[in-house]
């Protein structure tokens, strides 16, 4: 690989990731403060994220889309649980519409960035993929929209016996676009969201699908056609239609969490109660979907028009409820005795987190321990100068948080702007009480709290999962007092302005 160190730009944001996070910041960018220069830096060759990366059989939405949609932008497929290739056109669009495909670099991998406070930039060292080089951008702002999970690998626990199956074993984050399953016995490891997806979908072709899992989730069935969202653009429009269903799920969803959080045992009747009338007679729905948790202690998981059950109705798929002993030559044993025979077995186990997309951040040369730092308004940290970053809620649309920390970003860019500010940084008190980032009991949280910020017990420091409240946190000025900052330009900044005056 060729190596250079050569500055290419000098900017004022430097958007990490093409996903919607980062799609979402540009927009705001660009009709808010069109004067600010910006780039988006995608390390695959297209755009879309997470909704790019993966291609497993029937990958789709988990929430609707007129609340994972944008606010600014209409969902007006007909689909409210969207598959992957709908939310690729949709976010397609989006950047045509705003003009900011140019602005878009791919096979940019960022790889580190180091922030300097003499000069009040961050020098951001980029890897290309298309060249082979490495180069340097400089920025004000680094804006993180990168999510929390590494794209690169998915956690898989290790199996016992592994190297004695003769047949495939694929994680879905690594599928391939040629793997025949027709006719073929499937056994897919796990019980979340990308487990329910994968049984309807693969027992289009299949022999059989079962759903291997040591512990149950909560499963609800939601309407794939919304129909109050598709009349209401029907007979107002589309702004006003899609806004109509837009708050109408926003309600649905708060109300949905706040009593399974309020009333557990009797949201966990009423779960396990819809799940035995689309179950056939007789199945074990106190042994295979019954968790040992309350609902939304993790996220419930959605399956439109109750696919996953239909499919078990129609015995093209099972769900054994069980732990793994060791693989065989011809598929699972399990403890109890039985054993799963399978052709594939598709380790449906989960993804690591991993922040910022791995790039390594600096402060004056010295590394930034993030496990120090504490979260501000969920979307900066203590100590780290003009850093931002997107992570969505995790008891409802990812969109719908980002949104809101994207108005209120640009907004304190603008009140820098105005104010002649070069930088700002959130100061924490050291003494202050914090707990994990993520109060959220799913296996890949629990084994990354080590290496991630905390947050605080109270505003500006918490990290709210509630979308109202939100919006009266991010509707304050941002002149907030937690936030310190920089009331002079650096020197050299200050010569050059001199110079391009007098000359």
């Amino acid at each position: 690989m060729t190596e250079t160190a050569t500055t290419v730009d000098a900017l004022d944001v430097l958007i990490v990731g093409a996903g919607i996070s980062g799609i979402g910041a540009a927009h705001y960018l660009t009709t808010q403060l069109p004067g600010t220069s910006f780039a988006i830096l995608e390390g695959r060759d297209r755009m879309g994220g997470t909704w790019n990366l993966f291609k497993y059989p029937g990958i789709r939405s988990d929430s609707d889309l007129h609340t994972f949609g944008f606010a600014f932008k209409p969902w007006t497929d007909k689909q409210s649980i969207a598959d992957a290739s709908r939310i690729l056109d949709y976010l397609q669009e989006a950047i045509g519409e705003d003009g900011i495909g140019d602005k878009i670099r791919y096979q940019h991998k960022v790889i580190s960035a180091n922030w300097s406070s003499a000069e009040c930039r961050w020098t951001v060292d980029v890897e290309r993929g298309d060249t082979g080089e490495t180069t340097q951008i400089k920025a004000r702002w680094l804006f993180s929209g990168a999510g929390y999970y590494n794209y690169d690998e998915g956690y898989t626990p290790e199996f016992e016996g592994r190297d004695r199956f003769t047949g495939q074993v694929i994680h879905p984050q690594h599928w391939p676009e040629d793997l025949d399953y027709a006719g073929k016995k499937v056994v897919v490891i796990g019980s979340g969201a990308t487990a329910v997806t994968l049984l309807p979908a693969m027992a289009e072709k299949a022999d059989h699908v079962t759903m291997l899992q040591r512990t149950p989730s909560y499963i609800l069935p939601l309407p794939k056609h919304d129909p109050v969202a598709n009349i209401g653009r029907a007979v107002l429009g589309d702004e006003r239609g899609y806004a109509l269903a837009r708050w109408k799920n926003i309600l649905q969803q708060r109300v949905l969490f706040e009593a399974c959080q309020r009333f557990p045992k009797t949201a966990r009747r009423v779960i396990r109660g819809v799940n035995k009338k689309l179950l056939p007679e007789g199945f074990d729905v106190d042994t295979h979907f019954n968790p040992p948790y309350n609902p939304w202690d993790q996220r419930l998981c959605a399956v439109p028009d109750g696919d996953l059950f239909r499919t078990i109705r129609q015995g093209k798929a099972s769900v054994v409820t069980d732990r793994i002993k060791t693989f065989t030559e011809k598929g699972i044993l399990l403890e109890s005795g039985q054993e799963l025979e399978a052709d594939i077995i598709v380790t449906a186990t989960g993804l690591n987190l991993q922040l910022f997309g791995g790039v390594k951040l600096n402060l004056d040369g010295e590394p930034i321990a993030i496990n120090e730092s504490i979260v501000y308004r969920g979307f900066m940290l203590s100590g780290i100068p003009n850093f931002a970053l997107a992570i969505g809620y995790t008891n409802s649309s990812w969109t719908l948080k980002v949104g809101l920390l994207c108005e209120h970003f640009v907004r304190l860019l603008a009140y820098m702007d105005a104010r002649g500010y070069p930088a700002v940084r959130p100061i924490a008190d050291s003494t202050m009480e914090t707990r994990p980032l993520l109060d959220f009991g799913a296996g890949y949280v629990q084994r990354s709290m080590d290496w991630l910020p905390r947050q605080g017990v109270s505003e500006p420091w918490s990290m709210s999962m509630s979308y109202y409240k939100d919006r009266k946190s991010f509707a304050m000025d941002v002149a907030d007092p937690n936030l310190e900052f920089t009331k002079q330009l650096p020197a050299a900044d200050v010569q050059e302005k001199a110079d391009a005056v007098s000359a």
